[in-house]
């Protein structure tokens, strides 16, 4: 029997050329619902946990975009970026607003794929619904340009001076061929390295920001809900 993610390879990408298909498979895990409160840990199981769930956050969706992209003979890599929840571009409501205030620094997962030799910022995290909360949406894609980081990434001064992370635009300089790390981005070559860049970061939190974090993942996703209420 063909595992799920093969199954939903074969239905996006059917008929397609190599830039309508990874246009495709990008913009369906895309608008795959983005949950913080999902069941999701076991990053081999991931690619096909997140398609059979419908619903999932940037980890998951990273792995299977990059199980997909692959398929399509891509070369990826992860790239994780520090950042803070209390966002001021997005619209929270004030619980909501004073919760993520109280967070600690959290981990960000997208794809750097190389596409005509170059390695872009491919990143699937918000889903269209969320527009009017505030999210930037990666939308209009046309498999080629690089694209806007989900999150505003913590800046690292050695690299402000070319990097606009305050828009979230994409770190550019004239070395095409090479990976460009957006403000303390860190690439990693496949799940394992991520996986242990992820437990030693995330394992130093003290009991009370596990607490704060408990608190927040189901307020959001509740808060989320409302906000696709809006745009459907």
């Amino acid at each position: 029997m063909a595992s799920l993610v093969s199954r939903f390879f074969q239905e996006w990408t059917l008929g397609l050329d190599p830039r309508q298909g990874r246009i495709s498979i990008f913009e369906h895990i895309r608008d795959i619902p983005y949950s913080l409160v999902v069941p999701i840990t076991d990053v081999t199981a991931a690619p096909e946990q997140i398609l059979s769930l419908g619903k999932g956050y940037c980890g998951p969706k990273h792995y299977l975009l990059a199980a997909m992209f692959r398929k399509l003979g891509l070369d990826v890599v992860y790239s994780t970026f520090p950042f803070l929840w209390n966002d001021p571009d997005l619209r929270y409501p004030p619980e909501l607003r004073r919760l993520a205030g109280a967070m600690p620094v959290a981990y960000h997962l997208a794809c750097r794929v190389r596409i005509n030799g170059r390695w872009i910022l491919v990143d699937a995290t918000w889903d269209r619904l969320l527009a009017k909360g505030g999210f930037p949406i990666n939308e209009h894609w046309d498999g080629f340009a690089e694209m806007r980081c989900a999150v505003n990434p913590l800046q690292f001064e050695v690299r402000t001076a070319y990097c606009r992370t305050a828009t979230n635009e994409p770190c550019r300089d004239g070395r095409d061929a090479e990976l460009h790390p957006l403000d303390d981005e860190q690439n990693h070559g496949d799940e394992d390295d991520h996986v242990q860049y992820y437990r030693k970061k995330t394992g130093m939190r003290t009991p009370e920001q596990i607490e704060q974090i408990a608190r927040f993942y189901p307020t959001f996703d509740a808060w989320l809900e409302s906000v696709r209420g809006q745009g459907a």
